[in-house]
């Protein structure tokens, strides 16, 4: 991933980025290789070698690209050789190729993700896979492969120490989304820690990123943002929810492409918040476009412990993902397309299903709005219509005129510069990977 400026972002590259580095041993070395987000964003996949054992991070599909192209470069690795694989959250960008590494190579190892991530990896893969279904006819897992990947995953708690093959391991809690993971891996004594996605921000349900207490000789941090610092999250919430609101009363209808699960769930606490101290608003219906909606708040429900005080407080008083202004909606047959209205739909990048649609319907209306709430990687029609093209190209083919207001205000709780630089500073490692 790019360590200045814009987050960075291309389409294939040629074959992984290597990084060898010195290890605390001396004369030893440690091989890392990103066979997926090195000097990209999207398909999270790195390779740690070590002393004769061979641990895989992450394990994610490009949100870009669909098919085998969106794999990370798995011809770069023998799997036979992967002793563990670890996986530190759930979105799909790190999780998504898993199934199929799992499946369709000769990987034998053991694979390991904290609890909540593993319940919430089989709704998003199993959304995932359905989408997919839609916009292409080269799948590379089934649900026979995702229900059989579940049978073969491990969970352990956050500091629960692991021992496997023989590799000592052990997590801390990553900020970014429920259930994501930081791991400390430590071989012949020599400690790695993988950062994965993270942010060390609290927000209003989950905690910011543990710092570990134990240093690491050898540090992998995500970069994303690069030296970029961002916004106080209470600027980036006023000029969200006036944005919103200020569509909705020129009669406008806004869309919010999202994931099903992760920061949506930051966003909806937001929405009904604002919504309850603003009755003037009570008239415009805020919908959460998801097949999975049902099932997702489940989850969170379940694994509230594993959130912050500030949502604890709220779920003993009741469920405080139990909305009063937000309705699930389905899909698009069920929605009574009437008037000004908010949808939160799926997927994030406006590649297929109902964000997709919707956009198709709502571009070419000036009254409408766009508000893109995360990171958007090359490729993606999210990232397209952030240029302010004139024009866009429908799922029908049809060129239509872009009219709609296009906004990008960002809660994709990783990272900035100002976080990762006390981040490194405080845990002072001897080599340093971004």
């Amino acid at each position: 991933r790019g360590a200045a400026g814009e987050p960075s972002s291309s389409a294939p590259t040629e074959g992984p980025v290597v990084a060898t580095t010195s290890a605390a041993s001396g004369a030893n070395t440690m091989e890392i290789t990103p066979l997926g987000a090195g000097q990209e964003v999207g398909r999270s996949c790195l390779v740690l070698k070590y002393k004769g054992k061979t641990i895989m991070f992450d394990c994610g599909v490009h949100p870009a690209y669909s098919g085998l192209v969106a794999l990370p470069y798995f011809d770069s690795v023998d799997p036979s050789e992967v002793d563990l694989l670890l996986v530190t959250h759930f979105h799909i960008d790190h999780s998504a190729a898993l199934p199929y590494f799992l499946f369709k190579t000769n990987f034998k190892g053991r694979v390991f993700m904290t609890h909540s991530t593993k319940a919430i990896y089989r709704l998003m893969l199993a959304d995932f896979a359905r989408v997919g279904r839609a916009a292409t006819e080269e799948q590379i897992f089934d649900e026979n492969d995702l229900q059989r990947s579940m049978e073969r995953i491990e969970v352990l708690d956050y500091h629960q120490e692991v021992e496997a093959c023989g590799v000592r391991f052990w997590s801390y809690a990553a900020g970014h989304v429920l259930g994501a993971a930081m791991f400390m891996v430590d071989i012949a004594g020599v400690k790695f820690l993988y950062t994965g996605d993270y942010s060390r921000e609290e927000d209003r349900h989950l905690k910011g990123a543990e710092m570990p207490s134990i240093p690491p000789d050898i540090i992998c941090v995500e970069s994303t943002y690069g030296v970029q610092t961002h916004l106080p999250l209470y600027e980036r919430e006023k000029l969200y929810t006036e944005t919103i609101a200020a569509a909705l009363q020129r009669g406008g209808r806004v869309l919010c492409p999202v994931f099903a699960l992760g920061r949506t769930q930051e966003l909806l606490l937001l929405l009904e918040e604002y919504w309850a101290s603003h009755p003037e608003l009570h008239r415009f219906p805020i919908f959460y476009a998801s097949p999975l909606a049902k099932r997702c708040m489940s989850v969170y429900q379940t694994y509230i412990n594993q959130m912050n005080d500030k949502i604890k407080t709220k779920a003993s008083l009741g469920n405080p993902f139990d909305f009063k202004y937000i309705r699930n909606l389905s899909g698009i047959s069920d929605f009574d397309d009437s008037g000004p209205c908010v949808v939160f739909a799926s997927p994030g990048m406006l590649q297929s299903g109902l964000s997709r649609q919707l956009f198709d319907r709502w571009c070419q209306n000036a009254k409408n709005a766009l508000v893109i709430p995360g990171y958007c990687p090359e490729g993606t029609l999210a990232k397209h219509v952030l240029t302010e093209p004139k024009e866009v190209q429908l799922l029908s083919g049809q060129v239509v005129p872009l009219k709609m207001s296009v906004h990008y205000i960002s809660f994709s709780a990783h990272a900035d510069y100002t976080q990762t630089s006390e981040f490194l500073s405080t845990l002072n490692p001897a080599k340093i990977v971004l």
